[in-house]
């Protein structure tokens, strides 16, 4: 088999959302809003226990009101926010807008930072002649994300759940990517760091490489071995 396209999973692959604790507080900066440390603290807790942050950690539970919408999430833009907000809403926050705005800067450039050899892998996939896809579940649109990091001019097709109404592991999504980028299923390479979802892929005919979910200080070289298997 002759690699010739390779498609990428977003977060936790590519990319890495920002803490809890940073999400929060630039949050509360934006709203111009401060809590004492104490406060800030347990707020931190009580968010990260929630899983209310998108590409953070999940839910230790859902609450039995959000079920459906937790697990269908990822096929609206409108499922999406109510989802989340909907976590964020399990928790008390000092102020009823903080929900909303916790969403919101989420999906800001500021709020995801790049591993460190992303950039590089994309740049030598690119030299070498093959075609990049990002392939996710979310509910918004991620171009900007990329613009802002300098990485769009890397990625060929963008397959998004939410554009779609359909979320991976179904091969559906993983075929729109295929045809997008005009690359046969047994000649594309899909990575993600989800075994279920991205392995979804394999159904199709992909080959699958998995990546470790870590914080970006903890993984500087986790893409480079995706080179390696194109040798």
């Amino acid at each position: 088999m002759a690699i010739k396209g390779v498609l990428f999973d977003f977060s936790g692959t590519l990319l890495r959302i920002e803490s809890t604790e940073s999400w929060l507080r630039a949050t509360l900066e934006a709203c111009e809003l401060t809590l004492a440390d104490e406060e800030f603290r347990h707020y931190v807790a009580e968010l990260e226990a929630a899983g209310a942050l998108p590409g953070g950690a999940p839910p230790g539970s859902v609450p039995a009101h959000l079920e459906e919408l937790w697990t269908t999430r990822d096929v609206s833009a409108e499922r999406h926010r109510a989802a989340y907000t909907g976590l964020s809403r399990e928790v008390p926050l000092p102020a009823p807008g903080l929900h909303e705005a916790l969403y919101d800067r989420h999906k800001t450039p500021a709020a995801w930072r790049p591993y460190p050899d992303t950039a590089d892998v994309l740049a030598a996939l690119k030299e070498r002649g093959l075609l990049v896809g990002v392939v996710s579940n979310i509910g918004w649109d991620l171009r900007p994300i990329f613009r802002a990091h300098r990485l769009d001019r890397y990625v060929d097709a963008y397959v998004l759940s939410y554009e779609h109404g359909v979320r991976k592991p179904d091969p559906r999504l993983f075929a729109v990517a295929c045809e997008m980028l005009g690359v046969p299923a047994g000649d594309t390479l899909m990575v993600g760091d989800e075994p279920h979802s991205d392995g979804g892929a394999a159904a199709l005919g992909c080959a699958v490489h998995f990546v470790d979910h870590l914080p970006v200080e903890q993984r500087p070289a986790g893409l480079e071995p995706v080179l390696a298997l194109l040798d």
